[in-house]
């Protein structure tokens, strides 16, 4: 059983910063990579970053120069430092973390991130 919790969403104005940070509650398995994710009302669940377990990062189109994700898959922890945000960076964000071996993608449940205009 694999377990991820979120934390640090909340309310900030255009052009503020926010950090989200992931911590999985459990080391029985092996981290393959962690991630990022956001959906916004209405709309699809997009990929925002991701660092896999030797430090190679990806980021999605939109928050490129803005959002920096830093972790490390020993320690189960993951966290994506937003800046320079933007009211269509609004959305609910969930952590995601992939294993190796025959265990499914986890997911936590969501903090929500409001940016006001």
């Amino acid at each position: 059983q694999v377990q991820l919790v979120e934390s640090g969403g909340g309310l900030v104005q255009a052009g503020g910063s926010l950090k989200l940070s992931c911590v999985a509650s459990t080391s029985s398995f092996t981290i393959y990579d962690m991630g990022w994710f956001r959906q916004a009302p209405g709309n699809q669940r997009d990929m925002v970053a991701r660092i896999d377990g030797v430090g190679s990062t990806t980021y999605g189109d939109s928050v490129k120069g803005r959002f920096t994700i830093s972790g490390d898959t020993a320690k189960n922890t993951v966290s994506l430092e937003m800046n320079s945000l933007k009211p269509e960076d609004t959305a609910v964000y969930y952590c995601n973390a992939r294993y190796y071996g025959n265990v499914p993608d986890a997911w936590g449940q969501g903090t929500l991130v409001t940016v006001s205009s």
